[in-house]
């Protein structure tokens, strides 16, 4: 039987292990994918290092998939061979409970997560449900395009979350703030980047890609803020980006998971101050990104590793080491 390479999790808490599995098959309703890059997110990181509770084990781990159809499966029109496609973090919804009928399917209560309940992208070949997959197109690089599918596609709907207001701070200036920056300066919006306390990389980083100015996660900015967006898992940054919002300001949490948020006084939340959470995306969500990427320009910055090389991989993202996204190549 033909069979291809897979970085496998067999308990969080311990590296990632290269086998050969049996090529998978595309059942009724789903498409076998050849992958040819693959996002690494600090997702990864969380389902890794056993912060997410209940992963599918043992899991192929990786949610930002771009690859090509190799085998499409029963009851499905509208896709070719060899067309190029991605496939995200929400893998399958029920569509029946409350939240998917309300059109809410990102707070669906029995989904089904790429590289977390499902295998995902650190393969040679995945499956996937078509309907929870987006065409690409011939533009752009397979590496450059993969973290489209979530550092985009999350950071999109947290972008959203935060209003209309024209200054906009970015907590954790990694995969996701890199792209948003690009799409807020497109729109005519002044971003702020917010780094570790002394990495002036990260800071020339978002500089370079428009960023109004630029400090540490602890310092206040110049001016106040309409919004900010954490996205390095620290809670210690809600409360620092409390402070850094004006009236009625919001602060969005885009990650999965984060550290306890500390203790801080009501003054720092009262005046119509908001804090919210970012959960998964939905398909519309999807394509509104993947419509406005092309049309402002986005690039990804992107630190390509081998396939064998995941637990580098995941170990440069856990220090710090890396600038903009990390990608697989299978």
């Amino acid at each position: 039987m033909p069979t291809m390479r897979a970085m496998v999790l067999d308990r969080p808490g311990t590296p990632l292990v290269m086998r050969e599995r049996v090529l998978p098959v595309a059942g009724a309703g789903e498409l076998l994918i050849e992958v040819k890059a693959c996002g690494v997110c600090r997702t990864d990181l969380h389902v890794v290092d056993g912060e997410l509770a209940h992963p599918k084990l043992p899991i192929v781990p990786g949610h930002e998939v771009v690859g090509r159809i190799a085998a499409i499966g029963a009851d499905l029109s509208g896709f070719s061979i060899g067309e190029r496609v991605g496939v995200p973090w929400l893998g399958a919804t029920c569509g029946s409970c409350p939240y998917c009928r309300e059109g809410a399917e990102n707070l669906c209560d029995a989904p089904v997560f790429t590289g977390y309940t499902r295998d995902g992208g650190y393969v040679s070949h995945t499956v996937a449900d078509a309907r929870y997959c987006f065409a690409l197109g011939e533009q752009g690089d397979n590496a450059e395009i993969a973290p489209w599918l979530c550092a985009g596609l999350i950071g999109w709907r947290s972008y959203r979350m935060a209003g209309e207001g024209r200054t906009l701070g970015l907590y954790g200036f990694g995969a996701a703030a890199h792209i948003l920056a690009q799409v807020a300066g497109w729109q005519g919006r002044r971003v702020f980047a917010f780094t570790r306390k002394g990495d002036s990389a990260a800071q020339d980083f978002a500089r370079s890609l428009g960023a109004v100015w630029a400090g540490a996660s602890d310092d206040l900015p110049p001016e106040p803020l309409d919004a900010a967006i954490i996205f390095a898992p620290v809670g210690a940054l809600v409360p620092a980006a409390l402070k850094a919002v004006k009236k009625g300001g919001r602060v969005v949490c885009g990650g999965i998971h984060i550290s306890d948020i500390p203790s801080f006084p009501y003054a720092l939340l009262w005046e119509e101050r908001h804090v919210m959470s970012v959960a998964n995306l939905t398909r519309a969500d999807a394509r509104e990104f993947l419509d406005i990427a092309p049309k402002a320009g986005v690039t990804c910055e992107v630190t390509r590793y081998p396939l064998a090389r995941a637990n580098v991989t995941l170990s440069d993202l856990r220090a710090g080491r890396l600038q903009g996204a990390a990608v697989l190549i299978p």
